[in-house]
C-alpha cells in the first residue's frame, strides 16, 4: 500500500500576546517569541516580525536547496547563508503605506560540496522555482539578488 502526500495542507499557529510587541507563538510542539528590541518598546525576547520573515527565507533556501540538490544528484555539502535586506520602514512607523516594504534582498549562499558551476546554476534556478518564501517575496515585488559561491 502506498501513501500519497496531500498536495495542500493547512498550516496552523497560535500565539498569546502578553504585550503590544511580544507574541509567544506555538507551532506544532514548538514555542518561540517574536518581539521588538528594547529601543522600540519591546523586551527583545526574540526576533522582530520582519527579522522572522527574512530568517524564514534563509531557512527555506536551505531546505529547498538541499531537497533540489538531492533530487538532481548534486553535492552542495553544508550551506552558510547570509541575507541583507533593504527594508522601507515608512509602513511600520505609520508614515506611509508601502506596497513593497522588503525592497531588495541580497542572498549569499556559500556551499562546501563538490558541485560544479553549471550544477549550481541549475540548482539555483530550481530553488527559485520551488522555494515558497522566495516566491512570496518575489511575487510581492521584492528584488532578490542571489549569489551561490564556494568559501
Amino acid at each position: 500500500m502506498t501513501t500519497t502526500m496531500k498536495s495542500e495542507v493547512t498550516l496552523r499557529a497560535t500565539a498569546t500576546c502578553p504585550s503590544h510587541s511580544r507574541s509567544d507563538v506555538s507551532i506544532r510542539d514548538l514555542e518561540f517569541s517574536i518581539d521588538e528590541p528594547i529601543a522600540r518598546g519591546g523586551t527583545n525576547a526574540g526576533p522582530t516580525p520582519t527579522d522572522t520573515a527574512l530568517s524564514a527565507l534563509i531557512g527555506c533556501t536551505n531546505v529547498i536547496g538541499h531537497k533540489c540538490a538531492a533530487d538532481m544528484g548534486i553535492d552542495i555539502g553544508h550551506l552558510t547563508i547570509e541575507a541583507a535586506c533593504v527594508f522601507d520602514r515608512r509602513g511600520v512607523t505609520l508614515q506611509d503605506e508601502v506596497d513593497v516594504p522588503f525592497r531588495e534582498i541580497d542572498l549569499v549562499v556559500t556551499y562546501d560540496g563538490t558541485a560544479t558551476e553549471p550544477d549550481i546554476i541549475r540548482l539555483s534556478d530550481a530553488v527559485r522555482k520551488f522555494c515558497p518564501l522566495s516566491k512570496l517575496f518575489r511575487q510581492a515585488g521584492t528584488e532578490i539578488r542571489e549569489v551561490w559561491r564556494r568559501p
